[in-house]
């Protein structure tokens, strides 16, 4: 018999079943039983989601819903001259890229973002809801443009440069967040990006702060981390870069060691944990309980596009079933080596049986320290 058959056969006998307990029964992870009954969901054969929103992992998404345009080089880029490219879009944002994801591996998850009343928006609505993300609480604004994030990759997948117009988000104001509160308030955690004005991304963090609910940060970049306010008292994890690390600490890093001061610096300001994306020098992860260095998967580059949502998206997701850090990262670092083998922002594969895999084949060489 089949595992979706299996799982299905158990709830309809306990409608009540827990996952963990149908994890034992049918001899698969928490996590991949959660996709499985996502999947289950998305088609029709669970009907109703009281049994699953008792148990699920829920997050409530915030921040960044735009479009990525991607101008790819067959060459080296030659600055202040014409390059040839091809040009692609695909639907992006840090926080809508982070539902995607958390939705392939089977977290009930929605959105709060905005977008304008025009195509991009209406595309980008659409086709977040047909990966089982809810939408229902993004704000359209009919008189603004929708995001746009356009990057120029060279031949080897990098990115050169980047271009944001995000204007629209400055129209969210802490009111409107007021109105949203009573959602947010009913999920089990909480993440966010940076895109939004400082007054509600200071909002957001002393609300979930005063209720007690964990919150999951990305700087999104070093102009944007600057938003972030000076106590961080309540975060449960932040996962900036090297460079905004390097504005949070007020320290230079340079070396792992610098990585490791910069992480108890970030931590003075109330963070519980810290991990630092090193790029393809992989990541640094640091709490009371634990802390090192880890290297990245070794893979194939198509397009480095989306890997740090990946990574990060993966890491909350194993945090959010009770995996240690250096276990959660072992599961981001796999997810975003899922992601730089294709050219999409989003792997197709990203599911919680492959990351299993990849972790169990490729993370020897990285023994906790």
């Amino acid at each position: 018999m089949d595992k979706e058959k299996q799982i299905l056969d158990y709830i309809k006998m306990n409608p009540f079943i827990s996952q963990q307990e149908l994890s034992s029964k049918v001899g698969l992870s928490r996590p991949a039983v959660a996709n499985y009954i996502a999947n289950l969901t998305r088609r029709g054969e669970i009907k109703g989601r009281g049994y699953i929103l008792r148990d699920e992992s829920q997050i409530v998404c915030i921040g960044g819903a735009n479009t990525d345009r991607k101008a790819r080089t067959d060459h080296k880029v030659r600055l202040y001259s014409s390059n040839p490219v091809k040009i692609t879009e695909a639907c992006g944002g840090v926080a809508r890229n982070f539902a995607e994801n958390l939705s392939r591996l089977g977290v009930n998850t929605s959105l709060i973002a905005c977008v304008g009343n025009d195509r991009e928006g209406n595309w980008i609505l659409n086709e977040t809801k047909s990966h089982g993300v809810d939408v229902s609480q993004v704000w359209v604004l009919p008189a603004e443009r929708t995001g746009t994030f356009t990057t120029l990759l060279d031949i080897d997948g990098e990115s050169i440069v980047s271009m944001a117009d995000m204007n629209i988000y400055e129209k969210i104001t802490t009111s409107m967040f007021e109105e949203k509160w009573s959602h947010i308030a009913a999920s089990q955690a909480v993440f966010l990006d940076t895109n939004l004005p400082k007054e509600c991304i200071n909002y957001v963090i002393k609300r979930c702060r005063d209720v007690n609910i964990p919150l999951y940060i990305d700087p999104v970049s070093s102009a944007k981390a600057q938003k972030l306010p000076l106590r961080l008292d309540g975060v449960e994890l932040l996962l900036p870069n090297r460079e905004e690390a390097e504005i949070l600490a007020e320290t230079k890093i340079d070396s792992i060691s610098d990585c490791q001061i910069a992480c108890e610096k970030i931590r003075k300001r109330g963070v519980e944990n810290v991990i630092i994306k090193l790029g393809d020098q992989g990541i640094y992860y640091f709490s009371d309980e634990e802390s090192g260095h880890l290297s990245p998967v070794k893979t194939d580059v198509v397009d480095v596009t989306g890997a740090g949502e990946a990574f990060a998206s993966c890491v909350i997701n194993g945090l959010m079933n009770e995996e240690s850090l250096f276990s959660a990262c072992q599961l981001g670092l796999a997810g975003a080596a899922l992601t730089i083998q294709t050219d999409e922002s989003i792997s197709s594969f990203l599911k919680p049986e492959k990351l299993d895999e990849i972790v169990r084949n490729f993370m020897d060489e990285n023994p906790k320290v």
